[in-house]
This record gives C-alpha cells, structure tokens and sequence, in this order.
C-alpha cells in the first residue's frame, strides 16, 4: 500500500456501461483501471433489446460486427388483447444509424464479447473480486480503496477521473451523499427466461399481452432462449412464483409446454423510475443504472448507460489529453439527463398502456387502437411517439447555427478518398470535422484547432482526396432538412455547429487545441 499506482481513468462496475467505457477509454490509449466486485459475468439475462444508436457507439469500439452476429433484427412487435388479438403491430423504421431499429440480445454473451475486447488494451487493468469500499477525492483526482481476495487484501489505487457505473444500488452515489429520486412501483415481476427445444408459431415475435387478468411480455432472444415477464397479482407468494409448478402454470396459459422450452430460471424483480439528483460529484461521474432506473417496457435501460458512457468518454479523453478545458464535463448531465428524462416518460407511457387492469379501459384502448392502426401513417407515428425519441440534445456543449445542431448526424455508407466502401464514422474516425458541400472549407480558424475537413460529393461522384462520395444521397437530404451546407461534427457524431447558405460556420469551442497522434496515440483496432 506504500506505492499507489496511477491511472487516468478508474471505472467502477463491469457492467454493460462499465465495459463500454473501458472499450472506448482504451481505445483512445489512456490508462484505465476496472474495479468490479464480482468475479465473473452475471449469468442472469437482464437487458433483452438495444437498438441502432448503441451498436453505433459499439462500433467506436470495433465490436459492432461481431455483436451484430448474437442479436435478432426485424423482429415486429404485436400488442394483443385478452384473446391473443392483435389491435397494433409495428416493424421499427431505421432513424438512419446504419443499423437495424431493433436487436434483441443475450446479455451474458454481449458482455462476453464486450470484455473479450477489452482484452485488446494492455492499457486497461482489470480488478475483479475487488469491491471499491471508499472513494475519497483529492485536487488532482480520487483514491479508491479497495478489498480483493474476500475482503482479506486491501489496495489503493488513484485516478484523475472516476466512472461509478456501479448499478442501480451504487455505494459509490451513495458514498457521494447523492440522492436517488423518484419511485418503485408496488407490482413486481417475475421474469422467466427459457431454452427453446422446438420453435412455436410467433415465437419470433415480442408480444405485449395486455390482457386485464394478467398481462405479460412474451420476447424472442436469440441463441436459442426465450422470454416471459408476468406481474405478482395481490395475494400470490413470490416465492411459491418463482417454484418450477407455478411457472409451467404461468407458461402453460400461454400455450407454452415442456417440449417447447427447458426452464432456466424465474426470478422477481420490482420496475423503477428513479434519477440521481446530480451526476456529478467533482471527479466522479455517475453512469447507467447508477445515474438513473427506467422501466424496462421500450428496452432502453441498458441502452442509457451505453448513451452516457459515449457521452463522456470522449470528453475525458479531450480534458486528460489537454484538447478542451475541464469545464466541458459540466455538459455530461446537461445533455444526458433531458434524453434519459424523456425515454423514461415513454416507457412509463408504454407501460400503462400494456398494464391497464380495468376492463372498460382495456375494451376502450382495444378498439380505439385497432381502429388507428388500419391507418399506416397513424399507425406509424403511434408506434414513434410511444418509442424511442431522437437522437438529439438540445441543451449542452454546442455553439450555433441551423437546426441540425445537437442532433446526431446519420451516418450512411460512403466512399472515402481512396473509392472504399465504409460507414461514414470509419471516416470520420473519431476526430472534430467539418463536412462542407463545397470544395472551400469556411475559414472559421477550424483549421487552425486541428479539425479535419470533408467534402461531402453527390451519388456517382468520383471519389477524391479530401471528400466523401454520399454513396445513397442521405447525407445530403439531411443536410438539406436542416437547411446546412456545412456542419462542425464532434467526435461523437453529434452536430456542434452549422452554417446554411448564407452564413458562415461559427467558430470552434474555446480552448479547443489539436493534440497529435505521435503525442497521443490511440489504439489500433478493426472490426471484428
């Protein structure tokens, strides 16, 4: 305990927010530490869903491919009434990631892969079976102590910055003295995850039961597993719930038999709306479960905490290489909090609607809803508004321009100079750049703080240095919604500033200073 070893980054808890931020952190070339308490994966299937956004962010990572490869994609999803009727159904539409809308995973197998490539990061230290007992920050960052071997061992380490992606539980907020606000719903749940022997018809469906007498969900993952979720009605033991005879009395009402699935385990768990009051306390940073809890009716718990960990990730890196004043932090809660806000009203929307128990209310939200699906653009705007909001921040470290600023840019396949086929984040490479329609890039001193510059070229253009070739025409049709002929893009895809026709691109954040790759190097990876 006499040495204590230095890092740049410390990261509590392995989960799915944890390991995405040591990807990305190590990926960049700065010294990590992961503190996890236990010594293994969860073997239990929490998380079901993610959508394109996230397996955006994995690509960052050089792991979209291959987690790709573990997900189901273009799935639809049915609403259903007490008969099994349905009165919605819904295929997502793409919002222009360069992925599928939807993917239904296997959350073991996600993090397996996840931390396989961390692996890849001799920069990134690993400490399971270690448990972070105290956090006690000083002026040049934190020392966590910790307890390995079973409590017989303890360590010290020291970070500049901490990540507490701890869950949903977190001694780290509560260490911080920060407050957990909101509820936890008195109906809990049981959760019953299954290996499918024989395929059933629709068992490639996710179904919202929205029977009065007990609701349900009824989810496909892949690798050969299943889903139920079932509420505790008053009066039931929950522990007798979770017993083999009640769960195969629970799957049987659904049609389901022991030659279909082998049960794997069923487990209780409650739904919570809750956020931490800051999420930031000095150099430690609250991420995922420990920052916010939502309820898990639109699959975007998980999902939250990959959205924070790409949020401030980036912006770590700039402070610890000295490319952007500290001060840039400030922005992380500024501009994830309204977005975890409004996914966590939808699925609380969401849930009502699947969870109403009052049989007028039910015959009422059957018929009105049946009725405006026949109408395909009713029908998809419903399905829109109950889903998953854009990406878009309003507020945060942005400067000024046209509509686009704040939204992520899409990102299509292109040509880059050299006529390869590639998505548009390859390219852009995690660097600040400036897409421009013209062959003069503004001379807004972007230049001059080490912002790359792209031309964007019309499809069948032939590819040159310095350019693009919109392979499809979609960047250019957004560029034209938001009325832009050229945007400044920060590393993490979302617009900072844009100019139309008649403006000039306004100038790059203050303080922003290009640092070099031979000063900083990040790590070389591929897609799998």
């Amino acid at each position: 305990m006499s040495q204590i070893p230095h890092y740049d980054v410390a990261i509590i808890g392995y989960g799915p927010t944890g390991v995405t931020a040591a990807n990305l952190l190590g990926a960049q070339g700065l010294n990590v530490v992961v503190v996890e308490r236990d010594a293994e994966i969860y073997t239990r299937a929490r998380a079901i869903s993610t959508d394109e956004e996230v397996l955006r962010v994995w690509q960052q990572t050089g792991l979209a491919e291959e987690l790709q490869r573990d997900m189901l994609a273009g799935l639809p999803i049915d609403f259903v009434d007490h008969l099994g009727r349905s009165f919605l159904s819904a295929v997502f539409d793409p919002a222009g990631h360069g992925y599928p809308p939807q993917l239904f995973i296997y959350q073991p197998a996600l993090e397996a892969t996840l931390r396989e490539g961390v692996a890849r990061f001799p920069n990134v230290e690993l400490l399971t079976a270690h448990e972070c007992l105290r956090v006690r920050q000083d002026g040049d960052g934190a020392e966590l102590l910790l307890a390995g071997e079973g409590g017989e061992r303890l360590e010290r380490v020291h970070a500049s910055w901490v990540i507490a992606a701890d869950g949903g539980s977190s001694p780290t907020r509560g260490q911080l003295g920060i407050g957990f606000d909101g509820r936890t719903y008195e109906t809990r749940w049981v959760v019953v995850d299954t290996e499918v022997k024989r395929e059933w018809p629709d068992h490639d469906r996710l179904r919202f039961h929205c029977d009065p007498r007990r609701p349900a969900v009824d989810c496909p993952t892949p690798l050969g597993h299943h889903r139920w979720e079932f509420p505790v009605l008053p009066g039931e033991d929950e522990h007798e719930l979770v017993g083999d005879a009640a769960v195969w009395r629970l799957l049987n009402r659904q049609g389901i038999t022991s030659e279909q699935v082998s049960i794997l385990r069923a487990v209780v768990y409650s739904h919570h709306v809750r956020a931490a009051a800051r999420w930031r306390s000095g150099r430690v940073f609250l991420a995922g479960d420990a920052a916010h809890a939502m309820p898990p009716w639109i699959g975007q718990g998980m999902a939250a905490g990959v959205r924070d960990a790409a949020n401030l990730c980036w912006k770590l890196t700039a402070v610890l290489r000295g490319e952007l004043p500290d001060t840039v932090l400030d922005s992380y809660e500024i501009e994830r909090k309204p977005h975890v806000r409004e996914v966590t009203r939808r699925a609380v929307l969401l849930g009502r609607i699947i969870t109403e128990r009052r049989p007028l209310a039910c015959r009422v939200r059957d018929t009105l809803l049946r009725s405006l699906a026949r109408l395909p653009l009713i029908r998809r705007a419903l399905v829109k508004l109950a889903w998953l909001p854009e990406a878009r921040y309003p507020r945060g470290f942005f400067g000024d321009g046209t509509s686009a600023i704040g939204r992520k840019l899409p990102q299509p396949w292109v040509l880059d100079g050299n006529g390869a086929r590639r998505r548009l984040d390859d390219v852009l490479a995690g660097r600040w750049t400036v897409l421009h329609t013209s062959a003069v890039v503004p001379a807004t001193g972007w230049t001059a703080a080490g912002a790359a510059g792209l031309t964007v070229l019309p499809p069948g253009t032939r590819p040159r240095s310095g350019a693009v070739v919109d392979v499809d025409g979609t960047l250019l049709a957004w560029l034209r919604t938001h009325r832009s002929r050229s945007l400044a893009v920060r590393p993490d895809s979302f617009v900072y500033a844009a100019a139309g026709t008649a403006t000039e691109l306004g100038p790059p954040p203050a303080g922003l200073r290009s640092v070099t790759a031979a000063e900083h190097p990040p790590a070389a990876i591929t897609e799998a």
